[in-house]
């Protein structure tokens, strides 16, 4: 497991109700003002092994500050839905390099910077985690890489996951993560990954022997043409990966118009949530480790991902190991 790392909150962020305010004409919702936030909110303290998960989704753009905008609008609902943790989709906060723009060679980092800031602010100020989607500079030539930032209650970067499998055309803009990032809320342990991950199984078996039961997987498959592949094969692929590995999945995505809906996913594989297609939303969904889904591999899977793949005792007879023989 990575190393925490320790990022002051700012007060660059203000109130709950100026940065809900900054975004009432977004969706045409009420205002959300600050002492509506304290009223509807929950107080009672969740059970260990119990968070409740905010999977968000918005039509991510270039435009670090309108991205911004929709962050700390949507942490607002989410909070006064009950959630305890916000989740949102790939690169939320900076844009995608090649989609959403051009390149990372003009990117105003110093903008994000800013945002983030107030993001830390209001999420200390609301009590809730956030995961959000960022590009994350490093030093020299390097490409940053595409991330997900882990926030505290206290308005903390406590984790950072880099996306470690970029496509070809991510290469061109980003570099690859070397990482797992693990770490846990109210005695939930946790996992990230981003996108095109998914295609890559060893990544969620590494997660589960790890002891991961929520996974927070952050996609960017917006803008997508007429009879892509992606909206049919990505959701039923997380469902997979949910049920063979006895993981709940906050799967999210770009609500850029075309792509596929955010879902929520239980370890049973099956979705119990999915927002509306090609628009904004929040949902709120309950992990509870206390309560059992069916989960027919469990007994063996453990033994599995360390390379014992069969169940019961391997018996020693020459008819089993001729195979030629009836």
């Amino acid at each position: 497991m990575a190393a925490f790392r320790r990022v002051a909150a700012t007060t660059a962020g203000g109130s709950v109700a100026l940065w809900l305010g900054l975004l009432a004409g977004l969706s045409g919702a009420p205002l959300l003002g600050e002492t509506e936030v304290a009223a509807t909110a929950p107080t009672m303290k969740r059970p260990a092994g119990v968070i409740d998960v905010a999977t968000c989704q918005f039509p991510v753009s270039g435009d670090v500050a309108e991205n911004a905008a929709w962050i700390r609008r949507q942490m607002g609902e989410a909070h006064r839905r009950g959630a305890s943790v916000v989740h949102f989709s790939e690169v939320a906060l900076s844009g995608y390099a090649g989609v959403d723009l051009d390149g990372m060679a003009d990117f105003d980092w110093a903008r994000q910077r800013a945002e983030l800031e107030s993001i830390l602010a209001l999420a200390k100020e609301l009590d809730v985690w956030v995961i959000v989607g960022g590009a994350h500079a490093l030093t020299g030539n390097h490409k940053p890489h595409n991330s997900l930032y882990v926030i505290d209650p206290e308005g903390r970067v406590v984790e950072r996951y880099d996306k470690r499998f970029c496509t070809t055309r991510d290469l061109r803009h980003y570099s690859p993560g070397d990482h797992f990032a693990v770490f846990d809320i109210n005695g939930v342990r946790c996992g990230l990954l981003i996108c095109y991950d998914i295609r890559f199984p060893e990544l969620y078996r590494q997660y589960c022997k790890r002891g991961v039961r929520v996974m927070f997987h952050s996609f960017h498959n917006a803008r997508q043409k007429e009879g892509s592949i992606h909206p049919k094969i990505m959701p039923p692929t997380a469902q997979a990966r949910a049920a063979t590995n006895n993981m709940f999945v906050s799967l999210n995505n770009s609500c850029a118009p075309h792509s596929w809906q955010s879902r929520f996913i239980t370890p049973d594989g099956l979705i119990k949530e999915e927002l509306p297609l090609d628009r904004p939303g929040v949902m709120v969904n309950r992990v509870d480790l206390s309560k059992k889904y069916y989960d027919a591999s469990g007994p063996y899977r453990l033994q599995s991902i360390d390379g014992v793949w069969n169940s019961g005792k391997v018996v020693d007879d020459p008819r089993s190991k001729d195979r030629q023989c009836y």
